[in-house]
């Protein structure tokens, strides 16, 4: 008789994870995706007085009614007509995935999810009994999928399509016309749609495209207040959708993950949804400037190739040094007091690339690209 179940054993660390493991406290960090900034003011004060108003106790399964009545509200520009039954809160954008999963996929079903990826998408599947099918998001594309790989993927067993934009960890965003393809492609086979858009806030030169209002009624939105608001220690998110019944069997399955998010935290983001509603636009001024200049920075240097990505917190440049791959190159860039993730840490189709994250100062990027640029050029024998 075995310790341990199948489930467990078959699911591996991150690369992540182990690379943020080996780093020391000494090193210049690009690795995990956590804003350096803190949440609102008036979010840490109303999360405060919330506790002390003995808001401690229980809340419905969905969460407050208040909270997803201003979160329908805040997506109306997408979709009119939505209100608090379209929103379900949950314990973080993670436990929002694993709801939609476990709510969507039978054992034996098949899931296409993107790749690069980020990691808990397979192993969520793989919890929920499904088989996770990978399409590819290749540099040459900006990371945008293409559908003619899609449709060579799909078969009677697909019932779900994960979509990822702004993605983690390319980047990549998409324009109306390539969300449409996608969203064409989907309705084509009726695949629900699981559109992951928690950097929604996070676009640089353009408005967000989401596959909410556009048409086709199976889509899951997957969205946090994490990187947006700064907030990832406090795990707090949601799923939206107008779907009327696939909200009731999310809202059914939320009750056994998790029976209900945090009290005072829901009443906390309620006030800053509503008194700090412009600290996103914030946010993400100061990432622009950051993007611009650690691409800047990458695309000067030796065997890089960087695009600009117009979202998300991430850069994902192609590093090319003969006979070292993204394993070996992290490892040397971390051996110079450089902490990034192997684009292998993220599927096969990211061997080749690195992952960089912007979420440190302006000062701390120039020193970092300053100790990537000495690594690089010494691997090459140029220095």
């Amino acid at each position: 008789m075995g310790d341990f179940s199948d489930r467990a054993l078959g699911i591996q660390p991150t690369g992540v994870r182990k690379m943020f493991d080996l780093a020391g406290d000494d090193v210049i960090s690009f690795g995990l995706g956590e804003p350096d900034f803190q949440p609102p003011a008036i979010a840490i004060e109303a999360f405060h007085q919330a506790m002390l108003d003995g808001k401690n106790k229980y809340t419905t399964t969905a969460g407050l009614p208040a909270l997803r009545a201003k979160i329908a509200e805040s997506w109306a520009t997408y979709q009119t007509g939505l209100d608090e039954s379209n929103v379900c809160i949950t314990m973080s954008g993670t436990n929002a995935l694993l709801n939609l999963f476990l709510t969507l996929v039978n054992p034996g079903d098949n899931v296409l999810l993107p790749e690069p990826y980020f990691p808990l998408y397979g192993p969520d599947v793989s919890i929920a009994g499904g088989d996770a099918t990978y399409y590819p998001c290749l540099f040459e594309h900006e990371f945008i999928p293409q559908v003619s790989d899609l449709e060579a993927l799909v078969d009677e067993r697909t019932v779900a399509i994960l979509y990822n934009f702004p993605s983690n960890p390319t980047g990549g965003t998409l324009d109306t016309t390539q969300r449409d393809e996608m969203l064409a492609f989907a309705k084509k086979h009726d695949l629900w749609i699981i559109s992951d858009e928690v950097y929604d806030r996070i676009v640089f030169d353009g408005p967000h495209v989401s596959f909410l209002g556009a048409g086709y009624d199976k889509v899951l939105v997957v969205n946090s207040f994490s990187k947006t608001f700064a907030m990832t220690g406090w795990r707090m998110g949601y799923i939206l959708s107008s779907h009327a019944q696939a909200m009731q069997q999310v809202i059914k399955m939320q009750y056994y993950i998790a029976a209900c998010s945090n009290d005072a935290m829901q009443h906390a983001i309620l006030a800053t949804i509503e008194q700090a509603s412009d600290y996103p636009d914030m946010v993400a001024a100061e990432f622009k400037q950051r993007r611009d200049l650690i691409v800047n920075r990458l695309n000067s240097m030796p065997g890089v190739e960087c695009h600009k990505p117009q979202g998300a917190i991430y850069v994902f440049p192609k590093v090319t040094v003969p006979g070292m791959n993204s394993q070996d190159l992290a490892m040397e860039l971390l051996k110079d007091g450089v902490l990034c993730s192997p684009g292998s840490a993220f599927g096969p189709s990211g061997e080749g690339h690195l992952r960089f994250a912007y979420t440190i100062s302006q000062e701390d990027i120039t020193r970092g690209m300053d100790k990537v640029e000495t690594t690089l050029n010494r691997l090459l024998g140029m220095d």
